[in-house]
């Protein structure tokens, strides 16, 4: 499904904003591709308003760089940003953990685990692997804690946040594979039917915290590697 051309009933602007975060977050729209507002207007359906300030707004989220001679491209990868990133991903998913878990009634653990067992298939191959499957499943599950927390304040702060470590692991699938989070999310399901909320807590802070440590090791190495993210003006084009 081609990104830039879903657009939802939404509002006109949020509307933008979303199909050009969610193409930069797949990748759709590649790590140094320049962004040409003209021709992501025609390819929207849209007056070149609404992308300007859908870039703009990119930009300020660390998305999109706009350089002094006015040249807009994506943002490249690199691994400070997953330093940055994930250690507050982490903190927010704990405190929700914390805060949620006193809260949860059988059929939301049912759900969790049903989103792990999916997530397990995947990996395991048992379906046709997909990185959107992957993350779909990883967003089910932590979403049944971000619910029961009803944290208003920590949903807010991570929509904000969350395309960015999307975008690492869409980006980086392909060196995850060693990556133990089926596990981590059994062990996360038994301490909340336990009702252990520091566990639930700490065992969330990892999960996220040991994600964030493959991505940047997977990071350091392309930057070692001479690949710093970057994609020449002939790159395919927005």
């Amino acid at each position: 499904m081609n990104t830039l051309m879903t657009l939802e009933s939404r509002s006109l602007r949020e509307r933008v904003y979303g199909a050009v975060r969610d193409a930069i977050v797949t990748g759709e729209l590649a790590p140094g591709q320049r962004l040409r507002d003209q021709l992501l207007a025609t390819q929207l359906g849209v007056s070149r308003t609404p992308v300007r300030e859908a870039l703009q707004r990119l930009d300020d989220e660390g998305l999109v760089q706009t350089s002094p001679r006015a040249l807009t491209r994506v943002a490249p990868l690199d691994a400070q940003a997953a330093r940055d990133a994930f250690p507050v991903v982490a903190a927010l998913h704990a405190l929700a953990a914390r805060q949620g878990v006193s809260r949860l009634a059988a059929h939301d653990v049912a759900e969790m685990r049903a989103a792990n067992e999916a997530l397990a298939a995947v990996v395991a191959g048992a379906e046709r692997a997909t990185i959107l499957q992957a993350i779909q499943a990883d967003d089910r599950f932590h979403a049944v804690l971000l619910r029961a927390a009803a944290n208003g304040e920590i949903v807010r702060t991570l929509e904000r946040i969350m395309p960015k470590v999307r975008r690492l692991e869409y980006a980086q699938f392909g060196s995850l594979a060693g990556y133990k989070s089926v596990q981590q999310h059994a062990a996360i399901i038994a301490a909340c039917q336990r009702q252990d909320a520091l566990a639930v807590a700490t065992l969330v802070e990892e999960n996220w915290l040991s994600l964030g440590r493959l991505i940047v090791s997977s990071l350091s190495d392309a930057d070692d590697a001479g690949d710093g993210g970057h994609t020449d003006d002939t790159a395919r084009q927005a």
